[in-house]
């Protein structure tokens, strides 16, 4: 029983926290500057064409956060906040060295890492998954890890091409 309270605290300020941020980028909530505002970002960052970019971070963002808050659909859930995650480590974070204080990774990475633990662990007891007899194990936890992987290094091709190739946005 501690361990499935656990997991729900974890899944709800951990999912609730990621869904949050993922609106701060769809809608403009919690001082987020909104679909239009995070394009532009995306596209300095080379993440092109912006707006689509920005909308599938917003969603992997605020829909795995969603869902891993729920304990619904867990595994698809770890596989969003993993691969969104990856993308903001290496993108942004990374060369700001580890500590969350100078804009380093450390928050990031915690973030993935408890979307990785509870796609192996599964949602525990408190969850939507459990209600609809959806049951995980730690093979479905290695899905979600290959998922969010393989998701993340994808963009990050896209991101590394349209890097070599000149900005349409630019003069």
């Amino acid at each position: 029983m501690g361990v499935d309270i656990a997991l729900l605290v974890l899944r709800v300020i951990v999912g609730g926290t990621l869904a949050g941020h993922g609106t701060q980028k769809l809608f403009g909530w919690f001082g987020g500057s909104g679909l239009r505002g995070t394009a532009g970002g995306f596209e300095k960052l080379a993440y092109r064409p912006g707006l689509p970019m920005a909308f599938l971070a917003g969603l992997g963002e605020s829909g795995g956060g969603a869902l891993l808050a729920l304990g619904l659909l867990t595994p698809l859930a770890a596989a969003a906040g993993i691969g969104v995650m990856l993308n903001a480590i290496i993108s942004v974070h990374l060369p700001k060295g580890f500590w969350n204080m100078k804009g380093g990774f450390e928050f990031p990475l915690t973030i993935a890492t408890v979307f990785a633990a509870i796609g192996f662990s599964g949602p525990g007891r408190f969850s939507v998954d459990r209600s609809l007899g959806l049951h995980t194990s730690w093979q479905w936890g290695v899905g979600a890890l290959a998922l969010g992987c393989f998701s993340g290094i994808t963009t990050l091709m896209l991101r590394a091409r349209a890097m070599r190739r000149p900005s349409a946005t630019t003069d």
